[in-house]
């Protein structure tokens, strides 16, 4: 059971100095420390090494959580996925962040429960819009790049022996949107 210190600075230019030596005084064993790595980013070098030396029964210290996390939603998905993984987490600046007390872990449920409720709400206030476009006549979602030129232009070269992949090439888009084009117009033209 290993205390493990995360620190990140946000440019290069800053100092992490003074995060190391706090986690260090809070009993870390290690530090690991990004510099000049957005908080928004999951994938920051010492981060990921952290998140693989990290073992169930650890915990993790941090200064404050907006050093591991740049949204309360990546701070509530990061904490469960360390909490699923058995290991505890523990803010210096936010003391009621600290998953190895009981009211720690309590006070974490319930923000995870307000959490998923914003998660919840927002999904289903996105199916609403889309249902009430659809009502509408309106589709939801991203216009597909096969316009009715491309398509043409695709059944045309299919027709002549073409490969989707040589198509997709041809036309300078994803082999699985040639595909469900034609599949769509194959669909729709009559028997």
């Amino acid at each position: 059971m290993t205390v493990v210190g995360y620190a990140r600075v946000s440019t290069r230019d800053q100092d992490p100095g003074s995060q190391e030596r706090e986690l260090s005084a809070a009993g870390a064993a290690r530090v690991f420390v990004d510099h000049g790595e957005s908080s928004r980013l999951r994938d920051r070098p010492e981060w990921v090494a952290c998140l693989d030396y990290l073992r169930e029964g650890d915990t993790l210290v941090v200064r404050a959580l907006d050093r591991i996390a740049g949204t309360t939603t990546m701070a509530i998905e990061t904490i469960s996925g360390l909490h699923d993984r058995g290991i505890n987490i523990k803010s210096l600046t936010e003391p009621d962040i600290d998953t190895t007390t009981p009211m720690g872990r309590a006070l974490f449920g319930i923000v995870a429960v307000f959490a998923q409720l914003r998660v919840d709400t927002i999904r289903e206030n996105t199916r609403r819009g889309l249902e009430h476009a659809r009502a509408q006549g309106r589709l939801g979602g991203r216009p597909s790049v096969m316009n009715e030129e491309r398509i043409a232009a695709a059944v045309q070269l299919r027709d002549a022996g073409t490969s989707t992949s040589a198509i997709a090439r041809t036309l300078g888009v994803g082999a699985s949107s040639v595909t469900r084009a034609l599949a769509r117009h194959d669909a729709a033209a009559p028997s």
